[in-house]
């Protein structure tokens, strides 16, 4: 990681505080960032922020229309423009994991509402000030099922499937406008939503999210024009 990129740059991270989520989080308040994290629960907020300080954390559900323009208001008020947006929290459906005809329409929604259409929200919430100053960047979380049909899967898969076309399309329009938006598929990582998926996963086969976390972001340190289906 390049300290003199972070530093002094407004960052915003949904899922901040779990995971990969909270990886990014930790990694970027120790490079100067100024980091603003969204979570749904008080308490996680609460144990983040003070052990970390210097987080801000806002809780908010981006899943949810009402939420939106709350949360990008107090974004505005104690984060200020963002310079770099993490679109990280994501919802599997319901545990153990259903086949797509057995998955209830209502199911299927909401991990739709959480992994699709509540970053687009939050995008375009955000995106106004980036365009104004002719440049950030969106970085859209991705997954190896948004490309391979694991049995099982189908909800999340299909969510983020849309999300790389989301990102490709946005890139299409606006990156010569100076906005970069990128999807990144992570890898499998040791965390707690890998395992409500995979309850018997080996975890020494499993990445640290913190290294996945590195990785991304040496990936938006590059400078590259924006791209679809990355990994790190």
């Amino acid at each position: 990681m390049k300290r003199e990129f972070w530093e002094h740059k407004n960052i915003l991270i949904t899922g901040g505080t779990s995971g990969l989520g909270r990886a990014l989080a930790l990694h970027l308040n120790e490079a100067g960032a100024k980091v603003a994290v969204i979570a749904r629960t008080r308490q996680a907020i609460n144990d983040l922020v003070r052990t970390y300080p210097r987080i801000i954390g806002i809780q908010g559900d981006v899943s949810s229309k009402e939420a939106i323009y709350p949360i990008a208001g107090e974004v505005h008020t104690r984060l200020g423009d963002v310079d770099v947006l993490f679109n990280v929290a994501s919802y599997l459906g319901k545990s153990p994991l259903r086949m797509l005809m057995d998955t209830d329409c209502e199911d299927f929604e909401k991990v739709l509402q959480t992994n699709l259409v509540g970053p687009f929200r939050l995008t375009k919430a955000i995106l106004p000030s980036m365009l104004l100053k002719q440049q950030g960047v969106v970085v859209n979380i991705s997954s190896d099922a948004a490309v391979t049909p694991y049995a099982g899967w189908g909800a999340y898969g299909s969510s983020k499937a849309a999300v790389d076309q989301l990102t490709a399309i946005f890139q299409e329009e606006l990156g010569e406008l100076g906005v970069r938006f990128f999807a990144v598929d992570p890898g499998d990582m040791n965390t707690p939503m890998h395992f409500a998926a995979v309850p018997n996963a080996d975890p020494t086969q499993l990445r640290d999210p913190r290294d996945s976390a590195r990785r991304l972001l040496e990936l938006v340190e590059t400078g590259d024009q924006g791209m679809v289906r990355r990994s790190v």
